[in-house]
């Protein structure tokens, strides 16, 4: 079940900018999310850890990261993990997303986006409800997204 995301993620993750290499990867092929920098952290089916670091670039007008950086943090996480996840035979899409901003988000950020059910092989189309936590560097949780995946039979 090994996607060719995860493949990637493996290979270069074992060199010393081998991260930064992949999330390089990841925003030349979806090239806005390059506007957050993101820094992936770990990933393996059914998980991925990314970091969006605090930078001017991300920032509102009070100095704390942009809500629209914090819901492209969550796309990626959710998008990732659920690429690095599907059977072979499967696509997916995103048809949704519902979010909860929950505290002011200061300093780097920290997402994991993990299925709220299991990734299944399937003749017919299924919704995936992918699930992403925002932390601050205190661990607290500023942030939580679900993303509502279309997961279908590739044609």
């Amino acid at each position: 079940m090994s996607s060719q995301v995860l493949s990637l993620y493996r290979r270069l993750s074992r060199w010393p900018a081998g991260q930064w290499l992949f999330a390089r990867a990841v925003c030349w092929k979806a090239p806005y999310f390059a506007s957050i920098a993101p820094r992936f952290v770990a990933l393996e089916p059914g998980r991925c850890e990314v970091r969006l670091r605090d930078r001017r670039r991300v920032h509102n007008h009070i100095g704390t990261v942009h809500a629209i950086a914090l819901c492209n943090l969550a796309e990626l996480a959710a998008g990732v993990m659920t690429d690095a996840s599907i059977p072979a035979s499967m696509r997916w899409i995103p048809k949704g997303m519902t979010v909860e901003y929950l505290k002011k988000a200061a300093g780097t950020m920290h997402a994991v986006a993990t299925p709220e059910i299991p990734l299944v092989e399937a003749a017919a189309g299924y919704d995936l409800p992918v699930i992403v936590v925002v932390t601050d560097p205190a661990g607290d949780t500023v942030f939580r997204a679900r993303i509502a995946m279309w997961v279908s039979p590739r044609r």
